[in-house]
């Protein structure tokens, strides 16, 4: 590839905003100044626009194998380049479920093939596999998923020695999905007593509570300090769980963190009347009072880490009763813009979104030269303006066609989008490269 020179960026990384030029050499940046030179490189002049790293989002589910109906790793990368996330972590709940290593090779070898957007995967801890889990290299991939709470697949890891287990016996990041089942089961069957099989879709955060919650991921947590694992919650939905949290260290010496997703710093559960289960999520959005405890938690670091835990299901499913419904949507494309949104209504700074959806997930995982502006790092990088972007049938990209977001105007757009120094998204349009790479990591 020919040299390719940046100039007139503004520049968010580290906390801090600079103007200044970026020169990029194969797929690596190589240099970073005011005012570069380089008769050789293609220039592209960016009057001034912000320019931050590629987002990184460590909770995708792109349905393949096996779902394909829903989703591919193909059409997911795809929104994900158009929506500036440049690198994503597949959860197992596939069918077959990765949770053996040829099934993890499968997925890598696929990934190769298809993805638009960096790659890796995680391993799917069961009831039956510790043994195999023992035997995973610690580079092998992005981390170990256990699912502590039922959800789409059926991948519960319920028996408590076998959790032990998991926990005393990986350095790799555990990534646990925390509902406590045996809550879950007793509010459904107090719904089904009084609503019959057509359970109303407001009844979801009381069945999938506060109460399943917390009691989850506090025993995992304390679990984790029994053990010293290095474990990381997935999807928080309640003001109840902040307490669990150590706001005070910083990120780089916490064992335990947390994540939060754009749709429980959306929503809440007064938009199930309009928006019924096509926001069905597990967990479940919960009140307008747990969503502003979750934006507190953002910015005093109790929570770590913003992510989409995308999750297409089709439109006719999602029409489906209460109890068939499947939970889960599909966010990769608009997740940045929607973050961005909230930037604009002063929910966090642009400094902080970067930190929490560049930096942190590259910490958390240790990747190789990614979530960063930085010489000798990778050149995933993305260009944004404040251009209105209206959701629309015609420029959803996801294959399941439907968005939560239809009909809404974000206040920007996605301009540019670079993957290892390849300009994959121009202005609306994906150039037909696949430049994406299998993350490396620095274990």
């Amino acid at each position: 590839m020919p040299k390719k020179l940046l100039k007139n960026a503004t520049l968010v990384s580290e906390g801090r905003r600079q103007l200044a030029d970026v020169l990029i050499d194969g797929a690596l940046i190589s240099k970073i100044d005011k005012d570069i030179s380089d008769a050789t490189a293609e220039v592209s002049d960016l009057r001034g626009a912000f320019l931050i790293p590629g987002c990184i989002d460590n909770q995708v589910h792109f349905r393949e194998p096996g779902l394909t109906h829903k989703g591919t790793i193909e059409s997911g990368s795809r929104a994900a380049l158009a929506g500036g996330i440049t690198t994503f972590m597949e959860q197992p709940n596939t069918n077959p479920q990765t949770t053996t290593f040829e099934a993890l090779e499968d997925k890598f070898n696929r990934a190769a093939k298809s993805a638009y957007v960096n790659y890796s995967f995680f391993f799917g801890g069961t009831n039956d596999n510790l043994e195999l889990i023992k035997k995973l290299p610690i580079d092998a991939c992005a981390g170990v998923k256990l699912f502590l709470g039922s959800s789409t697949g059926n991948m519960l890891v319920d028996r408590e020695e076998v959790i032990r287990g998991i926990f005393s016996n990986t350095q790799m990041v555990i990534a646990a999905h925390c509902e406590d089942e045996s809550i879950i089961r007793a509010n459904t069957a107090k719904a089904i007593e009084t609503y019959g099989e057509d359970i109303p879709i407001a009844q979801h955060p009381i069945i999938r509570s506060h109460e399943a919650c917390y009691a989850s991921s506090s025993r995992a947590i304390e679990l984790a300090r029994e053990t010293g694992a290095r474990l990381h919650v997935f999807h928080v939905s309640t003001a109840e769980e902040l307490e669990l949290f150590d706001q005070h260290l910083p990120f780089a010496e916490k064992q335990i963190t947390a994540e939060v997703c754009l749709h429980h710093l959306w929503f809440s559960d007064e938009d199930y009347a309009e928006k019924g289960s096509l926001i069905k999520w597990n967990p479940a959005v919960k009140t307008a009072a747990d969503r502003a405890a979750l934006w507190e938690g953002v910015r005093n670091n109790n929570l770590d880490i913003l992510a989409t835990d995308h999750a297409p299901h089709t439109y006719e499913e999602k029409q489906n009763p209460y109890l068939k419904a499947p939970s889960g949507g599909p966010l990769e494309q608009h997740a940045l813009m929607g973050y961005l949104d909230k930037v604009e209504e002063g929910e966090m700074d642009l400094e902080l979104l970067v930190q929490k959806f560049c930096h942190n997930p590259a910490e958390l995982y240790k990747i190789d030269r990614r979530g960063y502006i930085r010489e000798g790092y990778y050149a995933d990088l993305v260009t944004f303006s404040k251009k209105p972007y209206t959701v629309q049938k015609e420029n959803i990209l996801y294959q399941c066609g439907w968005s939560p977001f239809e009909g809404h105007t974000f206040s920007h757009s996605i301009d540019k989008v670079w993957v290892n120094g390849l300009l994959g998204y121009d202005q609306g349009h994906i150039i037909a490269y696949k430049n994406a790479m299998k993350l490396s990591f620095n274990r």
